[in-house]
């Protein structure tokens, strides 16, 4: 018996690939739409913060972190859609 929406499982590799690919592509790829157009912003602040060098530390941390929750939230999701389905 289903209590909710049911959403397609989602592969936290490719949301992680998505991310590596374009920071926040794997957070909208997991329907979190607000969260990854926000990484994006961020991530060109970042960009922008490279020339006056603080970007080169704050760049590769923001795209690894993208990477992580990525694929994090895809697994959460994916518990979440099959305890439902249980």
């Amino acid at each position: 018996m289903s209590h909710g929406p049911t959403h397609p499982p989602k592969s936290p590799g490719l949301a992680a690939v998505l991310s590596a690919l374009w920071c926040g592509l794997g957070q909208i790829y997991n329907g979190q739409i607000g969260k990854g157009i926000a990484f994006m912003i961020i991530q060109f602040i970042n960009a922008l913060l490279m020339f006056i060098i603080i970007g080169f530390i704050t760049y590769p941390i923001m795209w690894i972190w993208g990477m992580v929750d990525a694929y994090r939230q895809a697994e959460q999701m994916n518990l979440r859609s099959t305890t439902v389905d249980d």
